[in-house]
C-alpha cells in the first residue's frame, strides 16, 4: 500500500525497518532554531532521520522572499537522495506540533512529484501516548538517487498581486484568526492580511487529541468555505508557507485536489510596503 496523506502510528510501526521506507523528524520552533535538533538527540522514532526547517526545507532569506523561501529543488533532491530516498521510497514525516512543520516536507515531496509521502497522524506525541519506543541512535542510510518529476503547485507574489483585480483564485490564510485580523502580530513586522483573503486556521483540521478530523468533516467545512469554487482555484498561504501546507494536506484528505501554495505568504507579501494590507 502507498500512503499519500496520513499514516497511523500502528501502520508505521509495522514498517519501521523496511528498506524502502524513510522516516523524517521535522520538529522545529520559530523561537528556538536549535530546538528540533536537541529534541531529536533526546529521542526520536527508531530509524528516523532529522531535517531542519530552515536549513533543509527552506532556502536562505534575503529580506524580500519571506521567512521560509522554497528550497532549491535540485539541492533538496540531493539531500533526499543522500538520506536514501528514491522514487520507490515511502516517506513518512512527523513533528510534535500537529503536523504544522512536517506538512511542509509532505508538500515539498509532492512538489517534486513524489506521491509516496505521508504525515504521521498525531506525530511523536501520539507515538509516545501509545507507548511506542524512542531511540537516540543515529540511523545509517544507503544513498539513493532521487529524481525530480515536478508539478505546477506554486503561485508567485506577482500572481497574487494581479489576482486582487482578476479574482482568478481564492487565497486562504492558515494563520490564527487574530493574526489574520492584524492583531497580536509578534512574528512579522506588519500585521494584517492580503486583501480578499479568507481565513482557515490550520488547527481547525485537528480534533482535541491532535489527530486529523474525519475526511467527511473536513470536506464539508472546506466546501462551505469555498462556496462553490473549484479546488483548483484555491491558493493556500500562511505566515511563511509552512502551516499553509497543513490546509493543503487536509484538502487532499478530503478529496479536494488541485489547490496551490503561495510559498512566500504573508512574510513575503508584507516585505514591500507598496503592497496593500487589509485588517
Amino acid at each position: 500500500m502507498n500512503y499519500s496523506t496520513l499514516i497511523s502510528c500502528e501502520e508505521l510501526a509495522v514498517h519501521l525497518n523496511d528498506a524502502q521506507w524513510r522516516v523524517f523528524d521535522c520538529r522545529h520552533q520559530l523561537s528556538d532554531a536549535g530546538y528540533g535538533e536537541k529534541a531529536y538527540a533526546g529521542g526520536h522514532l527508531p530509524q528516523a532521520l532529522f531535517l531542519h526547517l530552515d536549513r533543509d526545507l527552506s532556502a536562505p532569506m534575503n529580506g524580500r522572499n519571506g521567512r521560509h523561501p522554497l528550497p532549491d529543488a535540485e539541492l533538496l533532491a540531493r539531500k533526499l537522495g543522500a538520506a536514501g530516498v528514491s522514487r520507490q521510497t515511502q516517506v513518512v514525516a512527523y513533528d510534535d506540533a500537529g503536523g504544522m512543520v512536517a506538512g511542509r516536507l509532505w508538500w515539498l515531496l509532492r512538489w517534486l512529484g513524489h506521491e509516496r509521502v505521508a504525515l504521521l497522524d498525531g506525530g511523536i506525541n501520539q507515538w509516545v501516548k501509545e507507548g511506542r519506543p524512542l531511540s537516540a541512535e543515529l540511523p545509517q542510510s544507503t544513498p539513493a538517487v532521487f529524481e525530480i518529476a515536478g508539478r505546477d503547485g506554486v503561485v508567485s507574489t506577482d500572481e497574487v498581486l494581479a489576482n486582487l483585480d482578476s479574482k482568478a483564485f481564492c487565497v486562504v490564510d492558515a494563520r490564527a484568526p487574530d493574526r489574520f485580523r492584524g492583531e497580536n502580530e509578534t512574528i512579522d513586522p506588519v500585521g494584517g492580511h492580503i486583501p480578499g483573503a479568507c481565513n482557515r486556521f490550520f488547527t481547525d483540521n485537528l480534533d482535541t487529541n491532535g489527530l486529523f478530523r474525519p475526511a467527511a468533516e473536513l470536506r464539508r467545512e472546506f466546501l462551505d468555505l469555498l462556496d462553490g469554487l473549484a479546488p483548483e482555484r484555491v491558493v493556500m498561504q500562511c505566515g511563511s508557507g509552512v502551516s499553509a501546507c497543513h490546509n493543503l494536506l487536509a484538502m487532499e484528505l478530503a478529496g479536494l485536489h488541485g489547490a496551490r501554495l503561495y510559498a512566500g505568504s504573508w512574510s513575503e507579501w508584507c516585505s514591500d510596503p507598496a503592497r496593500p494590507v487589509a485588517r
